[in-house]
């Protein structure tokens, strides 16, 4: 019991116990620079610059402040609810292959009409 004190102080100062990864770490693991989305539908191309990985979770609704809650938070899979005021409210899953190619899967209500994304982005190179 005695071994019980200083762990629970330490908890007590706030220190972590045990470390924890980064909420959406994945995304920060995909190359940086250029990547080309293809969208399924109608095999159109977007070309999107990454910095973070996280332009995956809103390619519909570019504005910032939009309030996000997480859904899933995996190594390889993150999920992603939105709603940016106003302007309407997504919902997007990214997996990722590899650090090069990941599936993204949107959808949500944009400017008063709904929207689904299914695709296909690779990195391509430099920005």
């Amino acid at each position: 019991m005695r071994w019980l004190t200083p762990v629970l102080a330490i908890s007590a100062l706030g220190y972590p116990v045990a470390a924890q990864a980064p909420e959406l770490g994945m995304l920060g693991e995909l190359a940086k620079g250029g990547w080309e989305l293809r969208l399924r539908s109608d095999n159109s191309r977007q070309k999107i610059c990454v910095r973070s990985g996280r332009e995956f979770l809103q390619l519909r609704h570019k504005q910032s402040g939009c309030e996000r809650f997480v859904v899933e938070d995996g190594a390889n899979t993150v999920t992603v609810q939105y709603t940016c005021r106003g302007d309407g409210y997504g919902r997007t899953t990214v997996r990722r292959e590899n650090d090069r190619l990941v599936q993204v899967r949107s959808q949500g209500i944009q400017g008063g009409a709904p929207f689904t994304i299914d695709a296909e982005a690779r990195h391509t190179g430099a920005c």
